[in-house]
């Protein structure tokens, strides 16, 4: 029990903050219904591309806190409690809020125009696109700080990042344009958010 306090009180409080508030949302809406049904789901708020193009534009923010039964809820928590604690530890409350919620509509909306475009539609739901988001943000960050990363640590990312599109391809159900739509929402925000500081040599005359 311990062990789980000190977890949480390591983590940072924005982030953890957005972790609570899908949890408490997940656990109202099970209390209400059948998570796992996708009208159910649709009609308390997750994204369908021909409501969302017909003006309802707020699903693109609702469906951000809204997952397909536990399994989807715990992957998702479990990825943003320690990678969007890494993003805003780099970024900042502010910046890092900016990432999550605008890399997390920009990767909805691109999967409501790759649907429209390919004349497909599924009703769709969850973090996963903002916290792609967070981590093209963390690649950014990386790919800026690679000499003081060092090669090694840079390949683990890069095989981490292919991990992640690679389980998105495989996986069912899954919306793959969210993912990858969000990952590259996340990496431009952070090239135009992030700019690490650069050191001064002073020079010293004899």
């Amino acid at each position: 029990m311990n062990e789980f306090a000190n977890f949480i009180k390591e983590r940072r409080k924005v982030n953890l903050t957005l972790a609570v508030i899908n949890i408490v949302v997940f656990i109202v809406l099970e209390c209400m219904g059948d998570t796992t049904d996708a009208s159910f789901m649709l009609a308390h708020g997750a994204s369908y591309g021909p409501l969302v193009l017909e003006g309802e534009y707020w699903r693109l923010f609702t469906s951000m806190f809204l997952h397909f039964g536990f399994e989807h809820l715990a992957y998702n928590m479990f990825s943003l409690l320690f990678l969007g604690d890494f993003v805003e530890m780099i970024m900042g409350p502010v910046r890092y809020l900016i990432i999550y919620f605008v890399g997390g509509i920009g990767g909805n909306v691109i999967s409501v125009l790759v649907s429209a475009r390919a004349g497909r539609y599924a009703v769709s739901a969850g973090a996963s696109g903002a916290i792609f988001a967070c981590m093209g943000a963390y690649l950014c960050f990386a790919l800026q700080n690679r000499k003081q990363l060092g090669s090694s640590n840079m390949r683990r990312l890069g095989l981490l990042v292919m991990l992640m599109i690679m389980q998105s391809m495989v996986d069912k159900g899954v919306d793959n344009a969210a993912h990858l739509g969000g990952m590259a929402c996340g990496f431009l925000l952070a090239a135009l958010l992030y700019h690490p500081k650069k050191r001064t040599v002073r020079r010293i005359s004899e």
